[in-house]
């Protein structure tokens, strides 16, 4: 859709390139996680939302106050269904299209938001804004991709924290398809498929891969969320037969949650849309809770088809 700029007004925002930004201690270490250990016995948090679209001129103010809500939610009472309060997140991840369109301004902004404002750690994936800008603008610059790949050393990583391994793919996405949905492409889908049991990082080489043991939990994460998806049994048959917990996903701006062919699937909140919610992510040694938080109303989402409360094996 459009975003009321041509591409030429775009090109005024592009300056020069950003510091580097050497690959995050925090992924180091949750990369070092995995090798050899058994999952943590302890509950892992972590709050989840997506589709940021931080404007090419850098204003941010939409963002602020989901991350005050998130800075605020920690020993916030569960609904009692669920039980418990909410333990300190881990990390916050992001599905994606982080900006509107790729300008320096825009990633500034959000750079800022993660470490000034944001009180916790967090991972992203990109988005197809981010990738391509705007539906129909060709010829983005590369901007959040060399951010990317500073901060994680290449468009797809994986890390673990608490137990669980992440899986993080990029899915190129086709502007020129003209739809919102769209194949997991066959690059992403390899990813998934050669790193589901192993720690994937640019800087080992492939003999000193870190292996992940068999049955370790892991969630993967996407930014198309299942509707999106066109391709999704292709996708459903890369995981196999692995201890896949949950699919992350995006893209279509609102929370919500299903299940195909036993994969539990959660759909993060955007803060650019007409609900104000994040998501809350709790995984035990045997349940999966997700349910979104409305900041604006302060209460916790009621709505069936956002909250996933599950069984899992880890």
């Amino acid at each position: 859709m459009s975003i009321g700029y041509t591409r030429r007004d775009m090109l005024q925002f592009l300056g020069v390139s950003a510091m580097s930004m050497s690959i995050p201690k925090r992924l180091q270490d949750a990369q070092k996680d995995g090798k050899g250990k058994k999952a943590a016995g302890k509950p892992l948090t972590f709050f989840g939302w997506s589709d940021t679209h931080i404007p090419v001129h850098g204003d941010g103010s939409k963002l602020w106050p989901a991350i005050d809500a998130m800075n605020k939610l920690p020993d916030k009472p569960y609904p009692k269904n669920i039980g418990g309060i909410v333990d300190t997140p881990t990390f916050v991840f992001n599905c994606g299209d982080i900006t509107e369109w790729p300008t320096h301004q825009a990633k500034k902004t959000y750079e800022d938001l993660i470490t000034k404002r944001l009180r916790y750690p967090s991972y992203e994936i990109l988005g197809n804004h981010d990738e391509a800008g705007a539906d129909g603008v060709e010829g983005a610059p590369p901007i959040m991709k060399e951010w990317f790949k500073r901060r994680y050393g290449d468009l797809s990583y994986t890390f673990d924290q608490g137990g669980i391994h992440f899986v993080c793919p990029f899915s190129a996405y086709d502007e020129s398809l003209g739809s919102p949905a769209q194949n997991i492409t066959t690059e992403a889908m390899d990813f998934i498929r050669k790193n589901l049991h192993r720690h994937y990082s640019p800087d080992l080489v492939p003999e000193k891969l870190i292996s992940i043991p068999q049955g370790r939990p892991i969630v993967v994460a996407m930014h198309l969320c299942f509707d999106a998806m066109t391709n999704r049994d292709a996708f459903v048959d890369a995981l196999g037969d692995t201890n896949v917990i949950m699919v992350l996903g995006g893209h279509y701006h609102k929370a919500k949650v299903g299940s195909y062919r036993d994969v539990n699937f959660v759909q993060l909140p955007s803060v650019n849309s007409a609900w104000s919610e994040v998501t809350v992510i709790r995984i035990t040694s045997d349940r999966l809770v997700a349910i979104p938080y409305d900041y604006s109303k302060g209460q916790w989402v009621d709505d069936r088809e956002k909250i996933l409360n599950v069984k899992i094996s880890k």
